[in-house]
């Protein structure tokens, strides 16, 4: 076998100052045996020389790809290289190294099939609640079908505890609307019940809950009443006036329900002082002037009188003349009258009108006020303050029922 080049490749002459036999022309290399000409190699033995340098024994030439695990050079001004690096191509022939193999492409098939039966179950899953939901609202239906009791009005004897959430008023064996105190979009006025009269607040004085329904509560000042925009009672005639008061001043006058707004009241109710103590009154005004001389009062003595729930009512009988005061549906008195006074204004929750001059602010609560036009008898008085009245003597106004 022969050592010698082939004709078309023949090896260049030495060149005056080269670096050697078979080397290019140009300043002496300054690597080691067998390194090309050119700036020092920074690899070792074999390496290549120029921008490829610094690999390993059989790392390929210039002009071949790029080392994959070698971070490139930051571009000027960039912070750093770009990471991930760039993958290198598939290697040629005669490449010592190839890429990472390529990643496996998902099943899209597969994760499609799963995507659509997870859809399957979640909407099953929101049939099967929406029938749970149906079946139990269906239940509940039931339940205020067949629980419903009939109303009737509470005159417990001591004050009803405080709830600040009202409950639905059930009536009839079926499901009522809520028991609304006041007037639908207006929380100062008070609704009747079974009229068309609603009654203002004062700015002293306020509803607030009583049990599952509603009172007011004033503070004893000269703001702590309500009143109607017209007359409730027509005075000429029999009537009766119930209200259920908490009194919560011990000394003084407080009237809990009056009407009259002009010079005089026609009839006031609540708490007056008696032979230097207090004491339930109902009183009426039987002459213009309001004096002392044409009052009626009848009163009940040697009560409790502070911080007790109490029931009154008072009643006028024309035909008879008599007026007549019950204490918890127990007579405390009666007496006979003159023809009572017709005075001008509405009806008042909270104070009296004497001489002019607005007096017996009230301080306590008050709630389950009616108006009857008629007296009601001592049997009747009696089978209210049990709640057993009937449906058959019904008010012609009523507010804060309980």
């Amino acid at each position: 076998m022969s050592d010698a080049i082939p004709p078309s490749n023949p090896q260049p002459e030495p060149s005056p100052g080269g670096g050697g036999y078979g080397f290019p022309p140009g300043p002496p290399a300054s690597g080691g045996y067998g390194s090309p000409p050119g700036p020092p190699a920074q690899g070792g033995y074999g390496y290549p020389s120029g921008p490829m340098a610094g690999g390993g024994y059989g790392f390929p030439q210039q002009g071949q790809q790029p080392n994959p695990y070698q971070q490139e050079p930051a571009a000027p001004g960039a912070a750093g290289g770009q990471w991930p690096p760039q993958q290198p191509a598939q290697p040629e022939q005669g490449q010592l190294f190839a890429p990472p193999p390529a990643a496996e492409q998902p099943d899209w098939e597969a994760m499609a099939d799963r995507s659509a039966a997870e859809r399957r179950k979640k909407r099953l899953w929101m049939l099967g609640g929406g029938v749970t939901v149906l079946a139990l609202l269906a239940g509940g239906g039931t339940f205020f079908l067949l629980g419903g009791e009939e109303d009737k009005p509470s005159e417990a004897d001591s004050q009803p505890s405080v709830s600040s959430s009202p409950t639905p008023e059930e009536s009839g064996g079926s499901k009522a609307p809520a028991y609304s105190a006041t007037v639908e979009g207006d929380a100062t006025l008070l609704r009747d019940s079974n009229g068309s009269t609603g009654i203002r607040l004062g700015p002293d004085m306020k509803l607030g809950p009583l049990g599952s329904r509603f009172q007011i509560v004033g503070k004893g000042t000269r703001n702590s009443f309500a009143q109607s925009a017209e007359p409730v009672v027509d005075v000429s005639k029999s009537f009766t006036v119930t209200a259920r008061v908490y009194n919560s001043a011990a000394k003084g006058s407080h009237i809990a329900v009056s009407q009259g707004d002009g010079e005089s009241f026609s009839f006031e109710l609540g708490v007056n002082e008696v032979n230097g103590k207090q004491a339930w009154i109902f009183r009426v005004q039987t002459g213009d002037k309001g004096a002392a001389a044409t009052t009626r009062t009848v009163t009940a003595e040697g009560l409790s009188m502070v911080k007790t729930a109490t029931m009154l009512m008072a009643t006028y009988d024309a035909e008879k003349k008599l007026i007549a005061l019950y204490v918890d549906g127990k007579k405390a008195g009666e007496t006979p009258v003159p023809p009572i006074w017709q005075a001008q204004g509405p009806l008042q929750l909270g104070r009296s009108k004497h001489h002019n001059i607005w007096t017996g602010p009230w301080q306590g609560a008050l709630h389950n006020i009616r108006v009857y036009d008629s007296a009601l008898t001592a049997e009747q008085a009696a089978a209210y303050k049990e709640g057993k009245l009937g449906a058959t003597v019904k008010p012609t106004h009523s507010w804060l029922l309980t």
